[in-house]
């Protein structure tokens, strides 16, 4: 029997233009739908050449939140996986190194907690051209053979509680259907919170920093190429700070009987 191990990383998108110019939002046309500061353009490029070089191995496909700052994030960070694997194949033995799909599942918490109301369409409609945000990627690394978790964007008015099921279901589903693969989903701050959350226990997250991000790592076991059993996920922090600052609850040892 054959093991290796699978890294799932998750990603905040890098610094939001309205964020550093308020009167951006006053005459755009999507104000709900911030393009990267330059600051997040460059930081972005950073944080994927660093994701690049953690697990020693190539990252196979990118998942990504259709919003066009986690689309422009995804951009810049396949450019640095690409400089730094040039000649690695991808999961689909194609000369790209990295396949990206946009998936809904990964997108902003859908409700004014996120998104306030001053900026998000008064219909509760958001709508993507998503061939112009594949266009935003090098020819041949959009891969258009990905089947989707979420078909369509979640609906406006989502719980807090529901979306961060959403985040957690959406990575299970992926990490499960390329379970042989190291993926990286470019998402926002409560997905990103959200994960670090769930597989770190007793973790509490007081800040998560644009382009910050956790990679999650379980082991995977295969016979003759077919995946017959997978570990649990664990938290992988022997890399240094990635952005998060948290808090971890004291370990409790059961008193012998």
């Amino acid at each position: 029997m054959d093991r290796c191990y699978q890294h799932v990383f998750v990603m905040r998108h890098g610094h939001r233009l309205d964020n550093f110019d308020p009167l951006w939002a006053k005459t755009a046309i999507r104000p709900w739908d911030p393009p990267l500061f330059e600051d997040g353009v460059v930081r972005a490029f950073i944080t994927g050449q660093r994701i690049g070089t953690q697990t020693g191995s190539p990252i196979h496909r990118v998942f990504v939140s259709p919003f066009l700052r986690c689309i422009q994030t995804a951009s810049e960070v396949v450019a640095a996986l690409s400089s730094l694997y040039p000649n690695a194949m991808s999961s689909i033995d194609k000369p790209n190194l990295v396949k990206v799909a946009i998936e809904y599942g990964l997108c902003e918490m859908m409700n004014p907690t996120a998104i306030w109301p001053q900026v998000s369409p008064q219909d509760g409609k958001f709508d993507f051209n998503i061939s112009d945000l594949e266009a935003m990627f090098p020819e041949g690394m959009v891969d258009h053979n990905v089947d989707p978790i979420y078909k369509e964007m979640p609906k406006w008015g989502e719980s807090v509680k529901g979306c961060r099921e959403r985040y957690i279901k959406v990575v299970k589903a992926l990490a499960d259907k390329y379970p042989t693969e190291n993926l990286l989903l470019i998402t926002h701050g409560e997905g990103l919170d959200t994960t670090f959350s769930k597989f770190f226990k007793d973790a509490t997250v007081h800040e998560v920093d644009y382009c910050a991000y956790v990679e999650l790592r379980r082991e995977v076991s295969s016979k003759d190429g077919d995946v017959v059993e997978t570990g649990e996920y664990e938290v992988v922090l022997s890399h240094g700070p990635t952005g998060i600052k948290f808090s971890h609850g004291p370990v409790v040892i059961p008193t012998p009987i």
